[in-house]
């Protein structure tokens, strides 16, 4: 089983990777394969509209110039998919957002080769804006056919400053239940999808 952490946020060290770290050392713990992949501050292309990946069905975005297939790649490889994003503007960040549409585009194309994956969404943000980054996250999760896991509260921390969200406590304690569930979760569906 491998859970896979996509970091949305530019600080590669940040409140968001924190958060996602977290989530991993939980899981890590409980046997399970994990790994942190940073998107966050690499230039990314929307979704173009373009159609190719449906004429292609290869399983890859018509655009090559990023990481965005090599997300993809690593996606369509996971048990478990941990999508963070800090709030900007009471929305994920850019890099989530062409990762959300064209990855969506390009499992729509192929079978929906990311459903019944677990779709976790992991959000920080400093004073407020949280619900709309995890809507946007959810809905990219339950649009796709995954399935999303619930904890003792949203999955979301507050933090401004880097290392800031590690003094959230009731956050933190969040994150290891959301890692609780997802490994659950993970062993009820082990060998069925």
């Amino acid at each position: 089983m491998k859970a896979l952490a996509v970091n949305g946020s530019p600080r590669q060290n940040g409140n968001t990777a924190l958060l996602l770290q977290t989530v991993l050392n939980e899981l890590s713990a409980r046997g399970i394969e994990t790994e942190l992949f940073q998107l966050g501050g690499h230039p990314v292309s929307g979704c173009r509209a373009c159609m190719g990946c449906r004429q292609r069905q290869n399983r890859r975005c018509v655009i090559e110039q990023d990481i965005i297939n090599e997300c993809i790649a690593k996606m369509v490889a996971a048990d478990a998919i941990i999508i963070g994003s800090p709030t900007y503007f009471a929305n994920v960040t850019t890099e989530i957002k062409a990762l959300m549409d064209r990855a969506g585009y390009v499992a729509m194309a192929n079978g929906r080769m990311l459903a019944r994956k677990i779709g976790a969404a992991v959000v920080v943000h400093r004073r407020g804006g949280a619900v709309p980054v995890f809507d946007a996250l959810n809905r990219f999760f339950l649009i796709s056919g995954m399935i999303v896991p619930g904890a003792t509260y949203w999955n979301f921390a507050v933090g401004r400053n880097p290392g800031e969200v590690a003094e959230d406590v009731e956050g933190l304690a969040n994150m290891r239940h959301l890692a609780e569930t997802v490994a659950w979760l993970l062993e009820c569906t082990r060998n069925q999808r």
